[in-house]
């Protein structure tokens, strides 16, 4: 299946699930730029779920609105599992959500280094007191299909969070 195909599939189910259980959605995004909000709001009945979404591409938008810890950024760099994890419990925290998923990576084409190539991703889902966390490593297939795959896999990682939650 085409990958933004599937963006819209998983957002839609998404969107079902979150309604099924109740529950209400935001997202902290760097590198994917807004894409896993702007993919939520495109499914009819989107605002029984949606809270918002806080597109924190700069460390001083990670540390200032979101809380991300300036120590946390300095030690690990804003891709890192550390300021993915303190991004989504501070979205979650900041717009009231009951579920959440942050994104922070290298889409390409500059950025990457031998320690963190391009198309290096974190992505954190977090549903309750629940967070995991995910590790991409994408093949460097360009700057939006990186993108477009990273949204994918954090739906990915907060609908097998959410069927856990069900179940």
């Amino acid at each position: 299946m085409d990958v933004a195909l599937e963006i819209n599939v998983l957002a839609a189910e998404l969107v079902a699930m979150l309604q099924a259980q109740g529950k209400t959605f935001a997202a902290a995004e760097s590198c994917t730029g807004g894409a896993i909000s702007q993919a939520v709001t495109s499914v009819p009945g989107c605002s029984s779920v949606m809270r918002g979404a806080v597109v924190a591409y700069h460390n001083d938008v990670k540390a200032g609105v979101l809380g991300v810890g300036k120590d946390t950024l300095s030690k690990y760099g804003a891709v890192s599992e550390e300021v993915v994890i303190q991004m989504v419990g501070g979205v979650s925290a900041m717009l009231g959500a009951d579920c959440a998923v942050a994104t922070s990576g290298i889409a390409g084409p500059g950025g990457g280094t031998p320690e963190k190539p391009v198309g290096t991703v974190w992505v954190a889902a977090k549903v309750g007191t629940d967070i995991r966390t995910r590790l991409l490593q994408l093949e460097d297939a360009g700057r939006a299909a990186n993108v477009k795959s990273s949204v994918a896999e954090a739906f990915r990682l907060v609908l097998d969070m959410l069927s856990c939650a069900e179940g």
